[in-house]
């Protein structure tokens, strides 16, 4: 028994030649969330830097407009750095910044939820009571809609805003800013083969 455990513990070992699948499906995975999230932004600028700034219905954050800057081609930027491998470790401080900043300011008085479950074990009071909102929301959709059509895309859901994505991007980014960004493919590696062949290289 000990004998076969450490074959496959070996070939476990052996697996590791293909570590660099890691990063590289990371780095893939939040390019066009950052993508998105900075091109919205930079599209309507002054819109993105007014809700940064204005304490009554925006974030109340100080210096709008840099910061607005800031968080747009941090995530535009970032995405296409992500995408090829380059200064990884560099962009993701700025990148767990932004997600940082994020969800304390945007998310957190929602709790974790990103989407209202009633059923999920860290359902709050706004998620609980989005239950019978949800409810009677389809009720009046079946009565006086295609209910069919509507829900043809996906499950009618009540968005909660919590947490969730934001965290998870954000373990994602601790996770590239330890590991880099993998072997092979991406220049960092390239780069780091080039001019510093002593070192290890991941």
């Amino acid at each position: 028994m000990i004998a076969l455990l450490n074959r496959l513990q070996d070939a476990l070992d052996a697996s590791r030649r293909l570590d660099f699948f890691g990063p590289l499906l990371l780095r893939l995975y939040l390019v066009p969330v950052f993508w998105m999230a900075g091109m919205q932004k930079l599209s309507d600028i002054e819109a993105t830097a007014a809700w940064f700034g204005n304490p009554d219905w925006g974030l109340g954050l100080p210096f709008p407009e840099l910061l607005a800057w800031a968080a747009a081609l941090t995530e535009a930027g970032g995405a296409i750095l992500l995408l090829f491998g380059l200064a990884v470790r560099w962009i993701s401080i700025p990148l767990i910044v932004t997600m940082l900043v994020a969800i304390v300011t945007v998310h957190w008085p929602y709790g974790w939820q990103a989407i209202a479950d009633p059923s999920a074990p860290f359902a709050n009071e706004r998620v609980l009571a989005a239950a019978d909102k949800l409810e009677r929301a389809r009720s009046i959709l079946r009565e006086h809609g295609n209910y069919d059509w509507l829900t043809g895309s996906g499950k009618f859901v009540v968005l909660n805003n919590g947490i969730e994505f934001a965290a998870t991007y954000l373990v994602m980014l601790v996770v590239l800013f330890f590991s880099g960004a993998g072997r092979w493919l991406s220049i960092d590696y390239w780069l780091a083969r080039r001019f510093r062949p002593r070192r290890e290289v991941i």
